[in-house]
């Protein structure tokens, strides 16, 4: 599929030039800067240079203090207390950190995760009475509970108290718990707006320790949970999760809980973690527990105090991704088959596929890779419950949750963001809704829309990829949601020698301009270009900048992601 390439313009020259002085820099990297709202010395050097003493005072969110006296009365009159988070990446991390923490003041406390097809999303009614009928007083929940009014009124009824960490968008009524940690609301005037679920338990942790003068390091040991959380639940790196992040990979590659390291190792990477490994590599595993099993495996997993129950608890996480894989894949070729097969659903401007047999647990990943594939809004469904679920995914500029606004009237319910949501609906509205979301979405997207693009950089000569360059752009990691790895662009490149196609389709070979030295390159997926970059004429890339090592060599590597050619 051919792809749009759009680069990123900054209007604000003045600002660039003033950077790269002060920096001693070039325009390009402050142009990178300025792209990222980083516009000062200060702030380039807290940009650059992230240190803890940049977390902000967890007592300045609104509830703060109201949870830790709470956590802390609780606990001194020996209050059984439950941990209770959702069952995805960011929900398991959350509940691992928190219940680790505090288990060292208090032997009353256990973990609670609602199950995925029996109980659905957020604060349940069986959890509430789980917790009621085994004496818990307190629940801690975790990544979830910001809408839940009706549920937290029923355990309030039922004598249980509710503390709520969440971080997605409130409703117009906050629910009446003992204390509500959402930096979204809007009566919070935290300074930071985006923490992830687990980093929203992290400050609960931090808060804990000031207040009972506790050592830092008690609640920094778990920055190796907070990252994971940070890149599986793809939320911004920038401020205080950039700080996270940062010191969350540290730890993450030098000495790993348990249950992560054991992870790392069914991995079978060898060398420095970044986002995007977490993102294909720890990520989907601890989330196939909960999407074809029980998600308690993974916070088994996560909080295992020893290598060998880690190890048992990987071994089965392992087992669960093989076999949400050999779903994700089955399905996934099931639906290119009815796509395929269908003129009609070729030519439409929007996906919507439905099996009624189709497992529920990874109908999500499927939509990513039918929306990869046809590059347009996607919705998989299937048969849950009596009901027929899905999940929906869009694409760059298009507002999805727009399109189900008007799908509405067909639905039993529905949630999620632009880009991202699920649903629910009656099993004879299936027809009805696939027509009307292919008319909402025919009538409201653009043609460049649909069109696949590569979010470019910046255009630069090749000579400007000097070992100085590239020393300063590994400084901008860790990359992620609005600092993500570059991709640069230049124009009128010549391969030198001869290139070769190799594996799956994959081309390598060298560039270079008329000033520059020669480039190394692979592109992966492109070696339908070798004929037309072998002939002598100039052409167009684009690409990473990256450190490919053989045999103790190193050497700067262009990673090419699209190639133009005149």
């Amino acid at each position: 599929m051919e792809k749009r390439w759009a680069e990123h313009l900054t209007t604000d020259i003045d600002t660039v030039n003033k950077l790269a002085e002060e920096l001693n820099i070039d325009e390009i990297l402050a142009h990178m800067l300025v792209s990222r709202s980083v516009t000062t010395f200060s702030e380039a050097k807290e940009f650059f240079r992230p240190e803890l003493s940049h977390l902000h005072d967890p007592f300045l969110m609104n509830g703060m203090t109201e949870a830790v006296d709470r956590i802390e009365r609780a606990i001194a009159n020996g209050e059984s207390i439950l941990i209770y988070g959702d069952y995805d990446v960011d929900g398991t991390t959350s509940v691992a950190l928190v219940y680790l923490f505090f288990k060292k003041y208090t032997s009353h406390i256990n973990y609670y995760i609602p199950d995925r097809y029996l109980e659905g999303y957020g604060v349940s009614t069986k959890g509430i009475d789980y917790a009621a009928e085994n004496g818990y007083t307190l629940v801690i929940a975790l990544d979830c509970g910001i809408k839940a009014v009706e549920k937290i009124e029923y355990a309030k009824s039922k004598g249980v108290d509710f503390i709520i960490c969440d971080h997605h968008l409130p409703g117009d009524e906050i629910p009446q718990a003992v204390a509500v940690l959402d930096p979204k609301r809007k009566d919070c005037e935290y300074p930071y707006k985006e923490l992830s679920g687990c980093g929203l338990g992290f400050k609960l942790t931090q808060a804990y320790s000031i207040r009972k003068n506790i050592e830092e390091s008690e609640a920094l040991q778990y920055l190796d949970l907070v990252v994971v959380s940070i890149a599986s639940d793809i939320v911004p790196i920038t401020g205080e999760n950039r700080v996270l992040a940062y010191y969350g990979l540290q730890k993450l590659n030098t000495n790993p809980c348990n249950g992560l390291k054991a992870l790392i190792e069914l991995s079978g990477k060898t060398d420095f973690f970044t986002i995007t490994d977490i993102v294909f590599s720890i990520g989907p595993r601890i989330n196939a527990a909960g999407r074809i099993d029980d998600a308690k495996h993974a916070v088994k997993l996560l909080t295992a105090n020893s290598t060998q129950l880690a190890e048992d608890a990987g071994f089965i996480i392992n087992l669960k991704n093989a076999e949400r894989k050999e779903f994700d894949t089955n399905i996934t070729e099931q639906a290119l088959q009815m796509i395929g097969n269908s003129p009609e659903m070729i030519s439409r401007k929007s996906t919507v596929v439905y099996h009624q047999n189709w497992h529920k647990g990874v109908i999500g990943i499927v939509a990513s890779r039918l929306t990869e594939k046809y590059y347009r809004p996607t919705v998989v469904l299937t048969e849950s419950n009596g009901h027929v679920a899905g999940s929906a995914r869009s694409v760059i500029g298009y507002d999805l949750y727009e399109a189900l606004c008007a799908c509405s009237d067909l639905l039993e319910q529905f949630g999620g963001h632009k880009y991202a949501a699920g649903l629910t609906m009656k099993p004879e509205n299936v027809t009805k809704f696939s027509q009307r979301f292919e008319d909402v979405v025919a009538s409201s997207i653009t043609e460049d829309m649909l069109i696949q693009q590569i979010a470019v950089e910046k255009a630069i000569e090749l000579k400007d990829i000097t070992p100085k360059f590239f020393r300063i752009l590994n400084q901008f990691a860790p990359f992620g949601p609005q600092n993500m790895t570059p991709i640069f662009m230049t124009r009128n490149v010549y391969s030198y020698g001869y290139g070769t196609v190799v594996g799956n389709n994959h081309l390598k070979m060298s560039i270079r301009q008329k000033d520059s030295i020669v480039f190394d390159c692979i592109a992966f997926g492109l070696g339908d270009y070798f004929e037309q970059i072998n002939r002598g004429t100039p052409f167009d890339v684009c690409y990473t900048i990256e450190e490919n090592v053989w045999k103790e060599r190193r050497n700067i590597q262009l990673n090419i992601k699209g190639i133009k050619t005149y």
